[in-house]
């Protein structure tokens, strides 16, 4: 069960990046806004220059699902979470449909660790290496989202818990399910990718432009940069 091991070591990365920001609470919600930006630019990175890439490199034809991602996130936002904002303080469904999304993520990062030790031990640890690198930058995200839309900590560190907690969950799906799921791995990537393109361009961005802090788009290149690097360093 080694795979559940390094697993976990996966999900301590996201919380780490979780109790930094509250570690600076007081400064992370009176600036919430460039944590917002900062979001915006790693859900962007994420989904351009390492979900979508690798979902084609194995299959042609994933891109499809990552529209169908991006439909998905419209669907659930509209017929279900719909709230209509009129103002930049407005975060009711903010931080569900964020949640929702890097949970998504969360657990298919857990699938993609079972599969890579299934193929074997060096891949596998590369693997989770890739994964915890981008795993800390997630946890900041989660968080800052959570404090822009007015959580509590107790509310925040549960929402985070359970962002992180899908990763091991995803590992004993791919345990329990990978002779059924090994060939979808590249179809589940790029629906993710769709998600994320989703909650960027329409949640996350336009509560950018409403801030009269400019920083904020800053933040979000800072976000790409980082991520992007971080990816670099794993490959």
């Amino acid at each position: 069960m080694k795979q559940l091991l390094f697993s976990l070591l996966a999900m301590s990365s996201a919380l780490i990046g979780t109790f930094i920001v509250i570690k600076f609470s007081e400064w992370a919600r009176k600036h919430s806004i460039l944590l917002i930006g900062f979001a915006a630019g790693v859900m962007l990175s994420i989904a351009f220059v390492h979900l979508l890439p690798e979902s084609v490199e194995h299959n042609s034809h994933a891109i499809i699902y990552a529209f169908v991602g991006f439909l998905f996130m419209f669907i659930i936002q509209h017929f279900i979470f719909f709230h209509p904002c009129h103002d930049e303080h407005c975060g009711v469904h903010l931080g569900t449909l964020s949640t929702f999304g890097l949970s998504l993520h969360s657990f298919f990062d857990g699938i993609v660790i079972s599969i890579g030790f299934g193929a074997n031990a060096y891949i596998g640890l590369m693997t989770t290496l890739a994964i915890m690198l981008h795993k800390l930058p997630d946890g900041i995200t989660i968080t800052g989202i959570l404090m822009h839309s007015k959580k509590s900590i107790k509310q925040i560190i549960a929402y985070s818990l359970t962002v992180a907690a899908f990763t091991p969950i995803g590992t004993l799906t791919g345990l329990f399910f990978a002779n059924q799921i090994s060939h979808l791995i590249a179809d589940f990537l790029a629906f993710t990718a769709g998600t994320f393109i989703y909650l960027s361009a329409a949640d996350l961005i336009p509560e950018t432009h409403k801030a009269s802090n400019k920083k904020a788009g800053v933040c979000l290149l800072l976000g790409v940069i980082i991520v992007s690097f971080l990816g670099h360093i794993a490959h």
